[in-house]
This record gives structure tokens, sequence and C-alpha cells, in this order.
């Protein structure tokens, strides 16, 4: 069983304009831990998990998946 946390954290951002460190300011933590979680080198604690989708204001299974999201643009039974 992988223990992979999948995110759109890049592209909440991208969304909403804001920068990694932007982001990072706002939720207390390094820059680079939002690199790592976007990259999936790093799977945030709950806590942070939950912080990060309160900051976009979503609910965090938008944020976050033990599953790949599907890709923007895809329908679902295609083939990405």
């Amino acid at each position: 069983m992988s223990e992979t946390i999948h995110n759109r954290i890049a592209m909440l951002r991208a969304e909403r304009g804001v920068s990694r460190r932007e982001l990072a300011e706002a939720l207390g933590v390094h820059y680079q831990t939002i690199g790592y979680l976007e990259r999936g080198e790093y799977s945030p604690s709950l806590h942070l998990a939950l912080r990060v989708a309160e900051y976009f204001e979503v609910p965090v299974e938008v944020v976050f998946s033990v599953r790949p999201f599907p890709r923007l643009g895809s329908r679902a039974g295609e083939s990405a």
C-alpha cells in the first residue's frame, strides 16, 4: 500500500496567484516545505493538511487524496 499523499496545492496556488513563500508564511512553515509537499516528497501532518485546506477555504479532500487526482480536462472513464 502506497503512503503517498497526492495534492493540488500547486494548482490552488496558481489559481489564486499565491507564491510558495506567501503560502509558507501564512502557514508558519519554511517555503521549501511547500515545494516538498507539492512534489509529494513530504506528507503533511493532519494539522498542516487542515491548515492548508482552511487557507484555501476548501474541504481538505479537495486539496489532499490517497489516490492521484484526475488530470485537468480529462473525463471519467477516459485515459489520460
